[in-house]
């Protein structure tokens, strides 16, 4: 089974270790995790951390979609979501260590460029170096298309690179002008305009 024909399935909490693996191996090298975490070692550490709590979170209150062979995987969240548990600084605390300082500079950022309306965000988008090229984050995106299309809300999110900039902006996201960390790398923040909503008789939820 490859990436083209492995059914996309949303992620169960025994998942969530592995899909903390993946994403950690994403961060090993992206420009704005080397500027939170200089140390190589440490970074991996705290991001074990960060990832497993993220995951395990979004799993029950948000979307999280990967492939059969975990090759791939898109994590979502919802907004609002008045009956979640939110992530805080103590949170934070918890595994940033001395690293805290940098993360709420992160977490400011990006808070001031999120809108307070409904939204859907996309947290994370990953797919193994050997399963690119072949339309893998396509397919995972155009799964969650579908699903938010159904509310006609926007889709939000932050990236750390002009690669995922350019991919994503050929997927239907506009991209804004760039964000600036303190004496650190850019980050691009993009929205894709909601859809007309579906007429539906079942509850509106994602």
């Amino acid at each position: 089974m490859n990436a083209l024909t492995a059914a996309v399935r949303p992620a169960q909490p025994g998942d969530v270790a592995a899909i903390a693996a993946l994403l950690a191996d994403a961060v090993a090298e992206d420009p704005v995790a080397e500027w939170l975490v200089p140390d190589p070692t440490e970074r991996q550490t705290i991001f074990h951390g960060l990832l497993a709590m993220d995951v395990d979170h979004a799993v029950e209150w948000g979307n999280v979609d990967v492939l059969l062979d975990m090759t791939a995987v898109a994590v979502w969240r919802r907004h609002p979501t008045t009956e979640a548990v939110p992530l805080s600084d103590y949170h934070l605390d918890t595994f940033t260590g001395r690293a805290l300082p940098r993360f709420r500079q992160l977490h400011a950022l990006i808070g001031s460029y999120r809108s307070d309306a409904p939204h859907h965000w996309l947290s994370w988008l990953y797919v193994t170096p050997d399963r690119r090229r072949r339309g893998t984050a396509a397919r995972l995106l155009t799964h969650h298309h579908e699903r938010v299309d159904q509310l006609g809300y926007p889709i939000y999110t932050v990236v750390t690179t002009e690669a995922a900039r350019d991919f994503l902006d050929g997927q239907g996201y506009h991209p804004g002008l760039p964000l600036h960390l303190p004496s650190g790398p850019r980050l691009w923040p993009l929205v894709r305009n909601g859809r007309p909503a579906r007429p539906s008789n079942g509850p509106r939820d994602a």
